[in-house]
């Protein structure tokens, strides 16, 4: 067994690179895209979200064709994949949309000290997982390694696109590239500061530029391990 899943990040940004506004969550793609991320969501075992993006944009994260669906069902599968968040301080509603719609199992990475506390307020709707003093990717994508994750699916927010990316943990980067500007520095952008791997002396493989209406879909092969097609 790997040691990780083959990991995915799938993110849509403006021109100037944010996935928000500063109050508010912004449509950045088309429905065209949205139906090519819902084949990449039916493709994979699990899809992770940061708490934030649980508690702001409040993500169903279920696959929407039918068809997709019953082709898992077909297959022994959940309609839709696994649940995953992360969170340190534990602050996320049971009645969540994330907690709330789907069959699919849910996992909580929490750090140690607020464990018990989540495990009061969210089981049995999830499963809340011990991730240590401070939740490291690393040791989160061995224990869903361990748990039978093969495919991976990280869909935000910036700061866990950050941990990710910093870790060297992904191995294939989706990013969409909407026709807008969002223009304030106080909107939370793709990535935080970070140390990343892919910088002037190793850049990123772009992999494929493709049009998808009045999005581009920029696909980059992050390691070895990056499966074409």
């Amino acid at each position: 067994m790997r040691d990780r899943p083959y990991t995915l990040l799938s993110c849509s940004v403006s021109i100037d690179g944010y996935i928000a506004g500063v109050a508010s969550r912004l449509l950045l793609s088309n429905d065209a895209d949205f139906d090519r991320v819902d084949a990449v969501r039916a493709s994979c075992d699990a899809i992770l979200v940061g708490a934030a993006t649980v508690r702001i944009d409040n993500p169903r994260l279920l696959v929407r064709s039918r068809a997709r669906r019953d082709e898992r069902t077909a297959r022994g599968l959940a309609p839709s994949p696994m649940k995953v968040t992360v969170t340190r301080r534990a602050e996320l509603d049971a009645r969540a949309d994330f907690f709330t719609t789907g069959d699919a199992e849910k996992l909580v990475y929490c750090a140690s000290p607020r464990v018990p506390a989540a495990r009061t307020k969210l089981e049995p709707l999830a499963t809340v997982v011990d991730g240590g003093a401070t939740v490291a990717m690393r040791r989160l994508s061995t224990d869903l390694a361990d748990r039978g994750v093969q495919r991976l699916m990280v869909e935000g927010g910036g700061k866990v696109h950050t941990q990710f990316l910093t870790d060297d943990l992904v191995d294939e980067l989706q990013l969409v590239v909407s026709p807008m500007f969002v223009g304030d520095s106080q909107a939370p952008r793709f990535v935080r500061d970070g140390r990343f791997p892919w910088n002037s002396a190793r850049r990123a493989k772009l992999a494929e530029v493709r049009q998808i209406g009045d999005v581009v879909l920029l696909r980059y092969a992050l390691s070895p391990r990056f499966q074409d097609g």
